[in-house]
């Protein structure tokens, strides 16, 4: 017969007790007196086993239906947001110990996405690093971020893709694809910019790492007629263009790493599909739950 332990809990032994009764011909009596529980005990714990409400049965409904809306993307923290806005209010540990109870897990932020780089060396003129890693803008429309990645499609092609990003909302600003990573993708972007009509009073900032696209003459010559500013990068230092290479990862992860895409017309939709999601529904811990839109709007009417 099993022996009891001092860690054991009355639940415990009164789960063994009742198994063993079944398995042995040995008396209550015997039992209770063998693993030292009180006959009250016993019977108080059976009472509490047989009618077990599980207390946090909404709340799992709840996180496995964020979970799903989410795309499966959202961790423990945007989850409890989540639940905050539904009068929820857990505390992260409990929240991930009732995912792990439902079975669910973010795994999609350790996966290696592709690293595309434009550089050529100076081609062009080298415009002055004004951003310098300082990321703490806070209104909309007054820095920008750019840059060009790359996947691989199913059809053995690359799929190309230029975007701008807001620092102060994370909003995608413009988003062009193509199968190369020439000057009609990159002015596809300034096209889409340019239709934003930000305010005339603004003078942007964007800034760029030093690839070849963004040290053409023409390239410069219609940020000057859009009027921005640009700014550059160091050489060979992603750490300066966080915000744009951040929003590519995720977007990997999140989206282009979990499907099959097999040709730029997939990639087209698919991507496009993805963005008008992340601008309009995916919240961010670092928009203190606020999706890209809601913080635009919330901030350009303060």
């Amino acid at each position: 017969m099993a022996r009891p332990k001092k860690w054991q809990t009355n639940r415990e032994k009164t789960l063994i007790i009742r198994s063993l009764r079944d398995k042995t011909g040995n008396t209550l009596k015997e039992l209770l007196t063998k693993f030292k529980v009180k006959r009250s005990t016993y019977y108080d714990q059976c009472y509490r086993i047989d009618n077990h409400v599980d207390k946090y049965s909404v709340a799992k409904e709840m996180i496995k239906s964020i979970f799903d809306d989410s795309r499966e993307t959202y961790g423990h923290r945007r989850i409890q947001i989540m639940l905050d806005k539904r009068n929820i209010h857990l505390s992260l540990t409990t929240i991930l110990k009732l995912m792990n109870q439902i079975g669910i897990k973010n795994t999609i932020y350790c996966k290696h996405t592709d690293k595309y780089s434009s550089y050529k060396g100076h081609i062009g003129k080298i415009a002055p690093n004004i951003v310098n890693q300082k990321f703490n803008e806070v209104l909309p429309y007054h820095v920008l971020h750019t840059d060009v990645t790359q996947i691989k499609l199913q059809n053995n092609k690359w799929g190309y893709i230029s975007a701008v990003t807001d620092e102060a909302s994370h909003e995608v600003l413009a988003l062009s694809m193509s199968e190369h990573p020439d000057k009609a993708l990159i002015f596809d972007m300034l096209n889409q910019l340019k239709e934003r009509s930000l305010p005339i009073s603004l003078k942007p900032i964007i800034h760029s790492d030093q690839g070849c696209h963004y040290q053409w003459n023409d390239y410069q010559n219609e940020l000057k007629t859009l009027n921005y500013v640009q700014s550059m990068s160091r050489k060979g230092n992603c750490l300066d263009n966080a915000p744009i290479e951040s929003f590519f990862s995720l977007m990997k992860r999140e989206c282009l790493k979990r499907q099959v895409i097999d040709n730029i017309e997939d990639l087209i939709r698919v991507t496009n599909e993805y963005v008008e999601w992340f601008n309009h529904e995916r919240i961010s811990c670092k928009l203190k739950g606020m999706t890209p839109i809601e913080y635009r709007n919330h901030a350009l009417a303060s």
